[in-house]
């Protein structure tokens, strides 16, 4: 992102089908991560659920309902970003990286 969004590092951006899924991945990014000592600087949308956004000033996950993100086309937005494909602990580790 930072070469077309000088604030941050990556976007990462993720979708549920239900508020509560929503909740759920957002409480799952937080608990992850404040297991290794980061928590975010900045957190909006928690109560309605719909679009909640965490700020850790390198990296901002954007969780959507659905519906919000084809609604919002964030991807269309910062389409000049370059990519980055989301790859799971084991297939980093399988691959030595």
């Amino acid at each position: 992102m930072r070469e077309v969004f000088l604030l941050t590092d990556y976007f990462v951006i993720c979708s549920g089908n239900t508020d509560r899924q929503v909740g759920a991945i957002q409480e799952a990014v937080e608990e992850k991560l404040a297991a290794v000592g980061v928590k975010p600087v900045r957190r909006e949308g928690v109560r309605h659920r719909r679009w909640v956004l965490l700020d850790y000033l390198d990296i901002v996950v954007h969780i959507f309902r659905q519906e919000e993100r084809e609604y919002y086309e964030i991807e269309r937005l910062w389409k000049d970003a370059p990519p980055v494909e989301w790859e799971e602990e084991e297939d980093r580790a399988a691959s030595g990286v």
